[in-house]
């Protein structure tokens, strides 16, 4: 799946990074707590988030996470859309709550960063 397929199954707006919607992406994450985040996923996926700041896009950055997707109806601040237009991350925002979004997703055949 490809991060405008995300964004298209998710009604999503793309704010930051709209260049980079063709990306592959295989895997996501719903959390709001970073730590968990860099624990327990990576690479080619998305994140989806209520989590508000620039600690989303660093951490995605750091996990080499290709996109963030805002739930709730919540908005990327021009700190964090900055910050992700020089870090090449991609940012979705979508008014489906957290829940409803990750189910969209794997229900079209999107699976989670699952352990063997």
């Amino acid at each position: 799946m490809i991060i405008q397929e995300v964004a298209d199954i998710l009604e999503a707006g793309i704010v930051a990074r709209k260049d980079l919607a063709g990306r592959e992406i295989v895997s996501a994450c719903g959390s709001d707590m970073m730590s968990d985040v860099m624990a327990f996923f990576h690479g080619q996926g998305v994140l989806l988030t209520g989590l508000i700041n620039v600690q989303a896009i660093r951490t995605v950055s750091l996990m080499d996470i290709s996109a963030v997707c805002l739930v709730r109806g919540k908005k990327a601040t021009q700190e964090m859309i900055d910050l992700a237009e020089e870090f090449e991350v991609v940012i979705l925002e979508t008014r489906y709550p957290m829940f409803t979004a990750c189910g969209k997703l794997y229900e079209r055949g999107l699976q989670g960063n699952n352990p063997d």
